[in-house]
């Protein structure tokens, strides 16, 4: 039997995906950040000094691209590339300290935005499909 387009769950998670990113590329618009610019802040947030090979593979982007984002972002000042091995290949990213009143509102827009997007579920249905998505994603990765 031919699965309804509207009840296909790989459907359904992707465009609830494109939603987020579009109507969240309006909001950082507004301080005037690209979709690549407020992914790579809000990964380098949450993972600062990440080397770069590792957020190529979390950001699923490819070295060259990512180089090339990197060093515009390193020419605005916002992020540093340290060595800090004995393998001077192997750059950690950083954010710098002229960027962070740009992350504090970019992190206040992310969660203004974030509680009006799921303004519609209820705590317990907020909460059940946060776990469920997790128990996804884990299950997901295992299997790379």
């Amino acid at each position: 039997m031919k699965e309804i387009f509207e009840e296909n769950i790989g459907l359904l998670i992707h465009d609830v995906g494109r939603l987020l990113r579009v109507l969240y590329d309006r909001q950082m618009a507004s301080i005037g950040l690209t979709r690549s610019q407020w992914w790579l802040l809000t990964y380098l947030y949450f993972k600062d000094g990440i080397n770069q090979k590792d957020l190529a593979s979390l950001m699923d982007m490819e070295k060259a691209p990512l180089s090339r984002l990197l060093d515009r972002m390193e020419i605005k000042g916002w992020i540093l590339r340290k060595n800090e091995t004995k393998d001077r290949r192997i750059k950690n990213i950083y954010l710098s300290e002229s960027v962070k009143p740009l992350i504090g509102s970019m992190r206040k827009k992310a969660a203004e935005y974030r509680e009006d997007s799921l303004s519609v579920l209820s705590d317990e249905e907020l909460n059940s499909l946060r776990n469920l998505l997790q128990t996804l994603k884990t299950d997901l990765s295992s299997k790379l």
